[in-house]
């Protein structure tokens, strides 16, 4: 992907208006604003590689996440040296005090040479990715959306395909784990093919998660409609039963048992709700935080790879920092950079070790 230059220019037109939509999408856009970022997307294949770039950008400050040097341990020169406006907190919800085109101007112009020790791995960070496993359970959640403005955050190593057509809107998930926040369109029912069941949405967020042994599905927002095939079949003789309908903070199990397939409906509580979704990416805010409490945050938001501090002196380091929660190799490439920190992976135990680094 092209990067930005630190020698470009004052950004133009086009420039300043990704610089724009890269925020607005950092903090979320309205049904509205969806629908306006779409259409412009969609007007000239210059859009589509400006908000490529901005947002690459826009990512590797959130790699950065907010250092406040609150330790003795030495920390790069450059990342905190004088006049930086990157030494104190960086924290993307900070950096947004300043005005749009003001971000974009920093964006092209001084974000290469400001952040480049963060930027780009180290040697031992680098080394993670020589296990392809490693380089699948560092992979950060990916954010879609879909031509209709669905908007899907899939979890890692989920496998989908999306089926549209003018009468339906279907997606078929294939392996592992998504959440949909479906755009609202009655005339084209969207509908989850997961298997032998089905789930049809009725203007709503829902959350599904596909192994070998079950289909399992959440509900955080509307209606759906889930339908099993597999344990449709009844006596010609008995009542047919409507497919069960789920509603906010209920959830459906279907088990996959070829001898005796099963669904089960329950309501979570919102502690239940909330433990089932953890891998979903949201921005952990830590201030003065023991090292150590970070590292167990990172670990309950990620629990298919595990951070590990090798040496009990680093526990108790502290530090005030903003990181998103599946930005596991952006924490581990910032300790590395400026904490004096080596990092090895352990693939028997699906960990990285954090240790000091040698002198």
């Amino acid at each position: 992907m092209k990067k930005p230059s630190p020698n470009s220019s004052e950004p133009s037109k086009i420039e300043r208006i990704a610089a724009n939509w890269a925020i607005a999408i950092d903090r979320g856009l309205t049904p509205e604003e969806q629908d306006e970022y779409m259409q412009w997307l969609s007007e000239d294949a210059r859009h589509r590689e400006a908000i490529s770039l901005y947002q690459w950008s826009w990512d590797e400050l959130d790699r950065l996440a907010g250092l406040q040097a609150t330790t003795s341990d030495p920390v790069d020169v450059d990342l905190l040296k004088p006049g930086n406006r990157y030494s104190r907190k960086f924290s993307m919800g900070r950096l947004l005090t300043f005005t749009p085109w003001h971000a974009a101007a920093t964006l092209t112009a001084g974000l290469a040479a400001a952040l480049a020790v963060a930027f780009w791995p180290t040697p031992s960070v680098q080394s993670l990715h020589d296990s392809e496993e490693a380089a699948t359970l560092l992979t950060r959640i990916e954010q879609r959306t879909l031509e209709d403005g669905t908007v899907l955050e899939i979890n890692r190593g989920a496998v989908l395909e999306t089926v549209f057509t003018p009468e339906e809107r279907r997606v078929r998930l294939l392996s592992g784990e998504a959440n949909f926040d479906v755009a609202k369109d009655p005339s084209r029912p969207f509908v989850v093919d997961v298997g032998d069941v089905d789930i049809r949405a009725i203007g709503t967020a829902f959350n599904v998660r596909y192994t070998a042994e079950l289909v399992d599905v959440i509900v955080t927002e509307g209606k759906v409609e889930v339908t099993a095939s597999n344990i449709a079949d009844q006596p010609a003789d008995s009542v047919k039963e409507e497919p069960p309908v789920l509603e906010v903070g209920q959830r459906a199990i279907v088990t996959l048992d070829e001898k005796e397939p099963r669904m089960e409906v329950s309501s979570l509580t919102e502690a239940e709700q909330n433990e089932a979704l953890l891998w979903q990416p949201r921005l952990l805010d830590f201030e003065e935080a023991a090292l150590e409490q970070i590292v167990a945050t990172f670990n309950r938001y990620n629990r298919s790879i595990e951070l590990v501090l090798d040496d009990s002196s680093l526990k108790p380091l502290k530090l005030s920092s903003v990181f998103w929660s599946d930005n596991v190799e952006g924490f581990v490439r910032l300790m590395e950079s400026s904490f004096g920190m080596d990092a090895e992976w352990h693939s028997d135990k699906k960990a990285i070790i954090l240790r000091k680094a040698k002198r």
